[in-house]
């Protein structure tokens, strides 16, 4: 996963259009097909690191962790570390992920007509 470089014109224009529209804003924060599928299968309920991953199988466990951590730091998601022998951590959506839960099924219902849509005009 490459991030891009803070000095870049790329980051700026990002950045730039991120605080003059919510929309994009919003995309930046849950782009990329790894964030959305740890947050379809979280929006069923807390999950451990291997739940996650077989919920998303072609996900490497290196990408988990990276995706996991960047959407900790967003705030999407709390990662709850509990002291036991080994030790047992749980990830969740936060109250903010959660309220994205009702977009994503408008997401999946878009996607849905879409490619029927995209199918039919073949």
């Amino acid at each position: 996963m490459s991030k891009i470089k803070e000095s870049s014109v790329h980051y700026e224009n990002k950045q730039q259009l991120g605080s003059e529209c919510a929309q994009i804003y919003a995309t930046n924060i849950i782009g990329g097909q790894w964030t959305l599928a740890i947050c379809c299968h979280l929006a069923k309920g807390k999950l451990r690191f291997g739940e996650l991953k077989k919920c998303i199988p072609n996900i490497t466990e290196r990408m988990l962790t990276l995706q996991l951590r960047k959407m900790e730091e967003n705030k999407l998601i709390t990662r709850t570390v509990y002291a036991e022998v080994p030790p047992r951590v749980e990830y969740e959506l936060t109250e903010s992920a959660v309220r994205l839960v009702p977009v994503l099924e408008q997401l999946e219902d878009w996607g849905i007509n879409h490619r029927a849509f995209q199918h039919n005009i073949k």
